[in-house]
């Protein structure tokens, strides 16, 4: 069970990026009165955690109802999770999240950046939600699915906690460290990525792996 939610945490938590999403709450929320700000970072992980809550007990189901088998699922959802490895070490990643703070900033209309982009898609994000379907897929039983549940929550907690300390973790961590800090996590990713698509391969071709 330890080894399933450290596996699961490290999964969900290099998704997530609680590291990454701090700067960008931290430019979003620039001038906000302290109230408000710590408003909409708790807004922002409650509406995420409801988005991967229901993907992660509903979406079987709904690939069951499309067609789509698991290892299908996972040979796909381990793909884009390799790509946004690559991103994140390349540091397309950063940029694009940064491209998605300018577009909101620039809209007047957008005072509330708790649901867009904050909830979605930073925090949940297609590469989240892929990750908390394929794990709660691979647990067995419903002991091992709670134990990824939480770890899902762990994450979430961490997210919170960046989002609501981000303008002391910026200064803290400066720019050089967070992007240090994002290549490391995305090598680990990949390898992440890789071992859910070989997962799907030895599923589609019953091969012990």
């Amino acid at each position: 069970m330890i080894e399933l939610f450290l596996s699961a945490f490290a999964t969900l938590f290099v998704i997530i990026d609680p590291p990454g999403c701090a700067p960008i709450f931290a430019g979003l929320t620039r001038g906000c009165p302290p109230a408000q700000r710590r408003m909409m970072a708790v807004r922002s992980v409650l509406i995420a955690a409801g988005i991967l809550l229901f993907f992660g007990l509903f979406g079987e189901d709904l690939l069951r109802t499309l067609g789509i088998s698991l290892a299908a699922f996972r040979i796909a959802g381990g793909i884009m999770l390799f790509l946004i490895a690559l991103e994140m070490v390349f540091e397309r990643r950063t940029q694009r999240r940064e491209n998605r703070a300018n577009e909101v900033t620039a809209s007047p209309e957008h005072e509330d950046i708790s649901v867009f982009p904050m909830a979605i898609p930073m925090i949940a994000g297609p590469g989240s939600i892929a990750s908390v379907m394929l794990l709660v897929a691979r647990s067995d039983g419903l002991n091992e699915s709670l134990v990824v549940l939480a770890a899902l929550a762990l994450t979430l907690l961490l997210t919170m906690l960046a989002l609501l300390a981000s303008g002391p973790l910026m200064r803290l961590l400066g720019h050089k460290m967070e992007a240090m800090l994002t290549r490391i996590l995305g090598v680990i990713l990949a390898a992440l990525a890789a071992q859910f698509v070989i997962d799907g391969i030895s599923v589609s071709f019953q091969i012990n792996v």
